[in-house]
């Protein structure tokens, strides 16, 4: 019998393998380093690197090298820490659908695999997880699942007949209709110890009959914090954001889109210290992919796109679909809504985290939504510097991660290797070269 039908399966397991073999001592030489805290680009630079986290980092003649270590020439190159989501989704969508059949370990790694191929080394699940993602962490925490590092916010707390207005398993969501209900989901969420408690709050623009009620995300807020837990709000408009800020929320997990953010969010937003996580590519995936812009057909694009998706991107009645000119014009202005508030919230100082909700529909294509939101962070007006912080020290920080995030001695050796300079031009961040993760490369180019 041909080997050929178990050639992909023999591929996951290898690359499973060399995930968990130990990783050798390397020199990344010659390299422009990023290190993800905003500063200007350190050129001519070594990245050492020993058993899987960053020994050293300096100008080329100031790292010693052991006499062991391998030496990779990356002269013309960016090392830049791996890109970190605080706001994604696993195992959600597959092709052109959605649904509960897609929670399952083969359609996740594949998920994972193709985050970390595009750069994400870590992703957090905010929400809409079974009972396997538990397994599955255990698994990337030691090293031997393929593809990014994940956390997560358990399975959330939405509302009957209400948001999400998603088709999954019981196990994947609660929707309490009372307080005491709302108590008991955090209670039974917080004996499987996940990073956060999601709360799904407004009424997807009006798309869903109700919102949940302030008595029952106050009451899932209360027992969250008594349990130690942060709780992440999913929101849409300025009202429901400013009052859950000041009922404590730890994180808004979507940008304000409806009106302008005024001085008065600022400040409580500052005053209580709540992270703030814009997901600007959410409302232009609702119509980018039928306006056929030029990216969609490079190789960065297409390598992202599972072939059902694109014969609906080709397909003209489903285009016309989407452009309906209604629709059309209340998502484009919610994007230029977010990236205003985006700009004004980051030059006040409030606390951004990066995420894009990728994996939540099939529109939010992992990995390729990240590259596609610092793009879209750019044209708001924070510099690519700042937008990769935002990306990777930042996000770090919103996770209480401090493994990871910049390029440091001690940190883990999760990293991107691109060709040319994304401190200037952004769109050098999609010339991906390598990608390496606990000190090993797991991935190399993007290629046609």
């Amino acid at each position: 019998m041909s080997m050929k039908r178990y050639a992909p399966l023999l591929a996951l397991a290898g690359l499973a393998l060399a995930q968990a073999a130990p990783a050798q001592t390397v020199a990344l030489r010659h390299a422009r380093v990023i290190d993800g805290n905003g500063g200007a680009p350190l050129e001519n630079a070594t990245v050492l690197i020993e058993n899987g986290r960053i020994a050293a980092v300096g100008a080329d003649a100031s790292v010693k090298l052991p006499a062991k270590a391998k030496l990779i020439d990356l002269a013309g190159k960016s090392v830049l820490p791996g890109l970190i989501s605080d706001h994604s989704h696993l195992g959600i969508t597959d092709g052109t659908g959605a649904g509960p059949q897609n929670y399952n370990r083969a359609n996740i790694v594949r998920e994972l695999r193709q985050w970390q191929r595009y750069g994400v080394t870590t992703v957090t699940s905010l929400g809409l997880n079974g009972p396997l993602f538990y397994t599955l962490q255990r698994e990337a925490h030691a090293g031997t699942l393929p593809g990014a590092d994940i956390f997560g916010a358990d399975r959330g707390i939405g509302v009957p007949a209400g948001a999400p207005p998603m088709n999954v398993a019981a196990d994947q969501l609660y929707r309490p209709s009372t307080p005491e209900q709302a108590r008991a989901a955090v209670d039974e969420t917080a004996t499987r110890h996940p990073s956060f408690v999601k709360v799904w709050v407004d009424d997807f623009h009006h798309s869903v009959p109700a919102k949940m009620s302030p008595e029952v995300y106050r009451a899932a807020l209360d027992e969250a914090h008594k349990k130690g837990l942060r709780v992440a709000a999913h929101v849409y408009y300025l009202a429901d954001a400013k009052q859950l800020v000041a009922d404590g929320a730890d994180v808004i997990a979507h940008g304000v889109r409806d009106e302008p953010v005024d001085q008065a969010f600022v400040d409580a937003l500052k005053a209580h210290g709540t992270w703030y996580i814009p997901t600007l590519g959410l409302d232009e995936s609702f119509y980018i992919y039928a306006q056929q812009p030029a990216w969609m057909q490079t190789a960065f694009f297409r390598q992202a796109v599972q072939p059902a998706l694109a014969a609906q991107f080709a397909d003209p009645a489903w285009r016309a679909k989407v452009l309906d000119p209604k629709a059309l014009a209340v998502n484009q202005a919610s994007v230029k809504t977010n990236q205003a508030n985006l700009k004004r919230l980051y030059d006040a100082g409030v606390k951004i985290g990066f995420g894009t909700d990728s994996g939540a529909t099939p529109l939010r294509l992992p990995g390729f939504a990240e590259h596609r939101e610092l793009h879209l962070i750019t044209e708001a007006g924070l510099t690519p510097l700042q937008a990769i912080s935002l990306a990777t020290r930042d996000a770090a920080a919103l996770l209480k991660l401090d493994d990871r995030g910049t390029l440091a001695p001690g940190k883990r050796a999760d990293l991107l290797v691109v060709d040319g300079d994304p401190s200037h031009a952004i769109a050098d961040l999609d010339r991906i070269e390598a990608v390496w993760q606990r000190g090993r490369q797991v991935a190399g180019p993007i290629a046609p």
